[in-house]
């Protein structure tokens, strides 16, 4: 292909991608299901007839930025409080699906076998975290979209990693223990490196001044994690996860507004043109995949039926997963609910007397239970060195203790005709450092509390997270990484872009009505008056904290340039304290994530209006 040629299929592609984008929501239709229909029919265009699209594209070149960006912007809060429901439905449910739909190829399929089988479960077993996308253009909850999203940043990894060992296990026994070993080091080394690159990106971009440089080494961050991780056997998408997560969090408190502006409008560009490009790459590649099927003497009727059926399959067992999974969050949010008057009593008498008092009250009551949220706080805050068995450890309250059990001393076991002296123990006071982690451990449990019990999940929103499974491009290009020589590989590869054909079709086409069949009604004027109740906290905060700042030299208050700079500073000294106040809400979870990146957002744009009336003074 001529060079002119591939620079018109671009500028098509990109116009493709916007006319979707724009005409999709207009015409009550998903934009991705448009750009794999438009796909599909440019594949019998003579122009694509010899098209051949590398999957490690797909899975090297397009996933690690795409994974990346949604995990910069996703809150990390909400990953943190639904991180349990998110690694169930990213790990079990992805190994058990590939597992049952083993058995189910293993019988439909002749000859197939059942590690193959599992191989091609585990292509299938993934949500698309473009396919995703569709989901939160509609009035699902937001807890549902953070599972979701969650879930679709992780789960690539377990299915790459199990369809390499599915691989594997065709050719040599299989260990179970090998396995679970395999999936650890994956994962493990991925967190590290993640860890590190991200850490190394805030580094280096919290020295570059220009927000055009600083934009382009962000462009490299998720290769730099991916890359290497993926050279050592490590999973480079969650590698490219981490750091993403990692950049996401503490961006606010180490690089400039004009910075992380940039880095949305790219970002999202970058976003929109990938993630078009991705399901209009899927529509292309089913010319040859039907092709390559008939070349290979198999049917396609068959093929498609039993696409059908692995489909249906999915969608059974994540309602058996998830089924029991609400049971199990909503267990857990009536036990939170019983916890919260304790919890509010301890924070009450925290900002009454201080840390200590209510730390002194857990330390009498000891840890007999452990799995209490405020015996759980009391250890992960007292938690740092253990007196040893001969010691008597005083409360920090100074009330005097018995020896611990298991002390020798003064038994009567001991015929030692030696006496010794009592020993003296000072009572143990915790440092300012762990009643700080104490506070802030009580303060976001709450805050924990109050989450759940705000956005309770039923039966709709459990729904809502079985019917948006859906399949995508991923499942297509891992499916194209299946050896030469698989059994019966053109039919594996079409019945894999059939389950993701279909499942756009199906479960993507029909969310949107679906879920507002079932949304009940809302009450608008109630929800207002809670985003209302949000803004009026958040503004008291920030209030509050601004005046805390000393105001200016009341000397260079005049209209010189002097007093315009002081002027200057102090208004941005005002908008430091707001932010880093706004951003410990945050850490802590009190405040909407959706109200509270508003707030930060109207500072960043105050931040910058104020730099550049300082450069215009200039």
């Amino acid at each position: 292909m001529e060079i002119a040629e591939l620079l018109v299929l671009l500028v098509t592609g990109f116009v493709v991608i916007a006319a979707a984008t724009v005409v999709g929501p207009r015409l009550g239709v998903a934009a991705p299901l448009l750009l794999v229909a438009v796909g599909v029919a440019a594949s019998f265009l003579p122009v694509f007839a010899s098209v051949e699209i590398d999957p490690e594209l797909i899975l090297a070149g397009v996933l690690p930025p795409l994974l990346y960006s949604s995990a910069v912007s996703m809150p990390a809060m909400n990953f943190r409080r639904e991180f349990g429901a998110i690694s169930g439905l990213s790990v079990v449910l992805v190994v058990a699906t590939a597992l049952v739909l083993g058995v189910f190829f293993q019988l439909v399929l002749p000859d197939l076998g059942f590690a193959w089988g599992v191989a091609l479960g585990a292509v299938i077993s993934p949500t698309d975290a473009v396919a995703t996308s569709i989901v939160k253009q509609t009035s699902v909850s937001k807890r549902v979209v953070a599972m979701l999203d969650g879930e679709s940043l992780l789960n690539d990894a377990t299915a790459l990693v199990l369809l390499r060992t599915a691989i594997v296990a065709t050719a040599a026994s299989f260990s179970f223990w090998g396995a679970l070993g395999t999936f650890a080091y994956s994962v493990v080394v991925a967190l590290v490196i993640g860890l590190v690159v991200g850490a190394a990106n805030l580094a280096v971009r919290r020295r570059v001044t220009d927000s055009t440089v600083n934009t382009v080494i962000s462009f490299a961050v998720p290769f730099v994690a991916s890359l290497p991780a993926s050279a050592v056997g490590a999973s480079g998408l969650v590698a490219a996860v981490v750091a993403g997560l990692v950049t996401g969090f503490r961006a606010p408190r180490e690089l400039s507004p004009q910075n992380r502006l940039s880095d949305s409008q790219n970002w999202r560009t970058v976003e929109l043109v990938l993630e078009g490009a991705v399901f209009l790459t899927m529509g292309l590649q089913i010319r040859s995949i039907v092709t390559d099927v008939q070349e290979d003497h198999a049917g396609v009727l068959p093929a498609l039926l039993i696409a059908v059926g692995a489909l249906v399959l999915t969608i059974v067992v994540r309602a058996a997963y998830v089924a029991p999974l609400l049971r199990v969050l909503s267990a857990r949010a009536r036990h939170a609910e019983a916890m919260q008057p304790r919890v509010q009593s301890m924070k009450e008498q925290i900002q009454a007397e201080g840390a200590g008092g209510s730390f002194a009250e857990l330390n009498r009551r000891g840890r007999g239970a452990p799995q209490q949220l405020e015996a759980g706080v009391a250890d992960d805050a007292i938690r740092g060195g253990a007196a040893d068995d001969d010691e008597q450890v005083a409360p920090v309250d100074g009330s005097p203790r018995t020896p611990r059990r298991g002390s020798r001393r003064g038994s009567q076991g001991d015929r030692s005709p030696r006496t010794r002296a009592p020993r003296t123990r000072t009572a143990r006071t915790p440092s300012q450092r762990t009643l700080d982690q104490f506070t802030r451990r009580v303060t976001q449990g709450l805050a924990d509390i109050e989450y759940f019990l705000r956005q309770p999940l039923g039966w709709r929103d459990g729904t809502a997270v079985v019917w948006a499974g859906m399949r995508g491009a991923v499942t297509v290009a891992a499916a194209q990484t299946l050896p030469e020589d698989t059994p019966q590989r053109p039919v594996l590869v079409l019945i894999a872009f059939a389950v993701a054909a279909l499942s756009l079709l199906l479960q993507g086409g029909t969310i949107g009505p679906l879920l507002r069949r079932l949304s009940p009604p809302v009450d608008e004027a109630a929800e207002h008056a809670q985003n209302e109740s949000e803004r009026t906290k958040i503004f008291e905060l920030m209030r509050e904290s601004a005046d805390a700042v000393p105001g200016p030299d009341p000397r260079t208050a005049d209209r010189s340039k002097e007093g315009f700079d002081a002027s200057m500073a102090h208004t941005l000294a005002m908008l430091a304290a707001q932010r880093e106040a706004l951003l410990d809400a945050r850490d802590n979870g009190l405040f909407d994530a959706d109200v509270l990146a508003d707030a930060l957002a109207n500072l960043d744009a105050s931040e910058i209006a104020i730099e550049l009336r300082g450069r215009l003074a200039d």
